[in-house]
């Protein structure tokens, strides 16, 4: 073997040991089963919240359900709450708000908000933006009060000196006293350091979401150095992009199952699914019924798949190139 071949084989595998070691710091398996239940509809359930309320381990995506029919997309999600899947994902800006009036719809028929645990997402950082964006969800999704609201896209620096200098976070405490959100937590998906820094404001976040998947542990990795983080803080971690879009199915031909399976063995709270259609309704509740965790083995073998194509970032856009919606974009000057 030649010298620079055998050096390669070593930096390879040494980067597998400590890819897996980061993944095992994080509570890859273990600590996620240690938190997981059954439940009667056969989805398990981990705690999300400081109070320990627990919610199925797969939730429904407010974006991509939008993109079904409508009549489809209701029937979709009436099945889902059916099943079990009764976390419901949303945000204020998804399709104009389009998402929220079509989840409002399903909702607002045979006591099925009372069968959710509804989150949706709050765009503006200041004080009175934040109040009228929290009205405008709860006539869209018509209900009078939301199970989580977070903070949407923390992708800039500022955002979490906006929230305090703005007052985006006193409108979220008010509202939370008045009874109008029971949960207070942010998304982002650009920068640990954005992440890490809102964690590290004075305020004691219920819930964090974020990129979880096999291309995140090599570039940029939420899971490695924010999910640790937020486990010892005992802040909820919620997962998304798990299939990154798409693309490690397509362009990497690991099965979405896998996919699925892979972000579900971190201790998070519940992976959030982009579902348009019932066939993608039914193979993630049936993956979810049979979850078992990825073994050490599987996950050598994932991490050296995707290793080569995730080491740049470029697969996942949002991280390189794609930082946020346009309202966010246009917020921060942008566009």
């Amino acid at each position: 073997m030649h010298q620079s071949t055998a050096s390669s084989h070593l930096k390879r595998r040494d980067f597998l040991r400590a890819a897996v070691a980061g993944l095992a710091a994080a509570g890859f398996g273990r600590e996620a089963m240690a938190v997981q239940k059954d439940s009667e509809s056969g989805i398990p359930t981990r705690p999300l919240g400081r109070n320990g309320e627990r919610v199925p381990i797969v939730g429904m995506g407010g974006y991509h359900i939008r993109r079904a029919e409508e009549a489809e997309a209701i029937r979709i999600l009436h099945e889902a709450i059916d099943e079990g899947m009764t976390f419901f994902d949303n945000s204020w800006d998804y399709h104009d708000g389009g998402s929220e009036t079509l989840m409002g719809k399903a909702l607002s028929t045979g006591g099925r908000r009372d069968k959710v645990f509804l989150m949706t997402k709050v765009c503006a950082r200041d004080y009175e933006g934040a109040k009228q964006h929290l009205e405008d969800s709860l006539r869209r999704l018509q209900t009078d009060r939301l199970d989580l609201w977070q903070f949407h896209e923390i992708n800039w620096a500022v955002d979490s000196e906006w929230l305090y200098d703005k007052g985006g976070i006193k409108a979220a405490i008010e509202a939370r006293e008045q009874g109008k959100v029971r949960h207070i937590g942010f998304t982002g998906h650009r920068d640990v350091s954005h992440h890490l820094k809102m964690i590290g404001t004075p305020f004691e976040w219920d819930t964090v979401q974020m990129p979880i998947n096999l291309l995140d542990a090599h570039y940029r990795s939420f899971q490695k150095e924010v999910v640790p983080v937020c486990n010892r803080k005992k802040i909820s971690v919620i997962g998304m992009k798990s299939l990154a879009g798409g693309r490690i199915p397509k362009t990497l031909g690991i099965s979405a199952t896998t996919c699925r399976r892979f972000s579900l063995s971190l201790p998070i709270a519940t992976l959030v699914c982009g579902i348009e259609s019932r066939d993608n309704l039914r193979q993630d509740l049936a993956m979810a019924r049979s979850f078992q965790p990825i073994s050490e083995e599987e996950a050598k073998q994932l991490l050296a798949q995707t290793e080569e194509r995730g080491s740049d970032g470029k697969l996942e856009p949002w991280k390189t190139t794609n930082y946020g919606s346009l309202y966010h974009r246009e917020q921060h000057k942008e566009v």
